[in-house]
């Protein structure tokens, strides 16, 4: 289902008025003496040049000089597997898009999503972008690794951008991202760092550490970095259950859990959807069995320590999270500014709108860069993503770099997040960019674990 989501109590708080979209001719020429703008159809593409001052700026999908109106696809799980968190990075575009658009957009140009519900699902999601990829400039969220991977030919035969929303390592090879812009730390090396902030953290001379997963990319790449990060710091692996959790198969639950207990580890490395997540840490804390937990940041949900929540106590004693970027009423100025926008237009408080500003950031900068060079094609949105040095968000994530040797510019920071009880969101960052001696010696030179595809 394509959903034009738009929150109304935003809008009206911030002004939000958008250009309507207007149809393009087919195979026609024409001027408009106003804009100074000439639209030549022909075959199966249409490219618009306009004259602002000495910009002459090229378009062909996705641009509507004459409107007023940039579109940009989303493709989003809203009500799969990780709904409730890509639902609120959703919601966290909507805000900053119009807020931009309330200030006057890209040079004049109003930005609309055209955002989808994949449910999580690959068959979905190659559905959509091909009924998007004729209608948007680019893809400014793409939910998921193998669903990423199997639009990404497409991305490159027809030269779009898409930034992904997945932490999955892959994307930092030259090989595979010529037409993505990753951000945020690979699970791999996410792993390296909470394990061995993990063993900082537990006093132990040689604690014991369990790993187990879901299958998959996300899974499989995070406990790939747990296993590097195990053998790095000499810990005993007394469990490997590396993709054998299943989400939903109360069985795989009953048997991971019972194998963490019977292994009796210090530390469980455990990464997964937030319900197989609970249920395998719920089925152990039945036991009596008590470690300390962690796993990458998507398998945490606030919902865990929700009043009601039958694990609320025991988890905000055991689990050590991270985040990839500051939370709700966090310390940076990126994270005010998020929760100022969103609490003006009546939201209630979660730490991934975040997200969402940090994915649109990076579209801005791509799309603002576009128009100065004069492209805004769909390669050309593409290359200005490409060429950006720098993109800073305001302390609400580290900085990313789309030039240079992958090696060098892979995100390795993490903030390090606890569960609190007191906090709007259930938990408050406790260190700000950490990045342990083992993630920071790890030579990056191809994906931790390789999806295929």
């Amino acid at each position: 289902m394509k959903i034009n989501r738009k929150w109304l109590a935003i809008f009206l708080v911030l002004g939000l008025v958008i250009a309507a979209c207007g149809d393009g001719g087919t195979d026609e020429t024409t001027t408009t003496a106003d804009s100074g703008q000439t639209t030549t159809t022909g075959g199966d593409e249409e490219t618009t040049t306009t004259t602002d001052g000495m910009m002459d700026i090229a378009t062909d999908i996705g641009v509507d000089l004459e409107a007023g109106v940039i579109k940009v696809g989303l493709l989003s799980d809203l009500t799969g597997a990780f709904g409730p968190l890509v639902s609120a990075i959703v919601a966290g575009h909507e805000a900053y898009w119009a807020e931009v658009n309330a200030n006057g957009g890209i040079n004049g140009l109003m930005v609309e999503l055209e955002v989808v519900d994949t449910v999580y699902d690959v068959t979905n999601h190659v559905q959509f972008f091909n009924e998007l990829k004729d209608e948007v400039v680019a893809f400014g969220h793409s939910t998921g690794s193998p669903h990423t991977v199997a639009i990404n030919a497409d991305l490159q035969a027809q030269g779009i951008l898409a930034i992904p929303l997945t932490w999955y390592s892959g994307w930092s090879d030259p090989a595979i991202n010529s037409n993505l812009v990753p951000h945020g730390t690979p699970y791999c090396i996410e792993s390296m760092n909470l394990i061995e902030y993990m063993v900082d953290q537990s006093g132990l001379d040689s604690p014991t550490i369990a790993i187990a997963s879901i299958p998959g990319d996300y899974g499989l790449d995070s406990a790939a970095g747990a296993a590097l990060a195990a053998a790095a710091l000499g810990l005993d692996v007394v469990y490997d259950g590396t993709g054998k959790l299943i989400p939903g198969d109360d069985a795989s639950t009953a048997e991971v859990a019972g194998d963490i207990v019977a292994a009796d580890p210090d530390l469980v490395y455990l990464t997964a959807t937030p319900g197989a997540f609970s249920a395998t840490y719920g089925a152990a804390l039945a036991t009596g069995f008590e470690a300390t937990w962690s796993g990458a940041a998507p398998s945490w949900n606030p919902a865990f320590v929700a009043e009601g929540s039958p694990i609320r106590d025991a988890i905000a004693r055991d689990f050590i999270g991270s985040f990839y970027a500051d939370t709700w009423n966090g310390e940076s100025a990126g994270a005010q500014h998020v929760t100022e926008v969103m609490s003006a237009a009546g939201a209630p408080p979660t730490d991934y709108y975040g997200e969402g500003f940090v994915e649109a950031t990076i579209l801005h900068r791509a799309l603002q860069v576009a128009y100065d060079n004069g492209d805004m094609t769909q390669a050309g949105v593409l290359a200005a993503a490409k060429s950006l040095e720098t993109v800073d968000f305001d302390g609400l994530a580290p900085s990313e770099s789309y030039v240079g040797e992958p090696n060098d510019i892979v995100q390795r920071q993490i903030n390090i997040l606890r569960p609190d009880l007191d906090a709007p969101t259930g938990s408050m960052i406790v260190e700000y960019n950490y990045t342990s001696p083992t993630a920071a010696a790890y030579e990056f030179t191809e994906a931790c674990y390789k999806l295929e595809g």
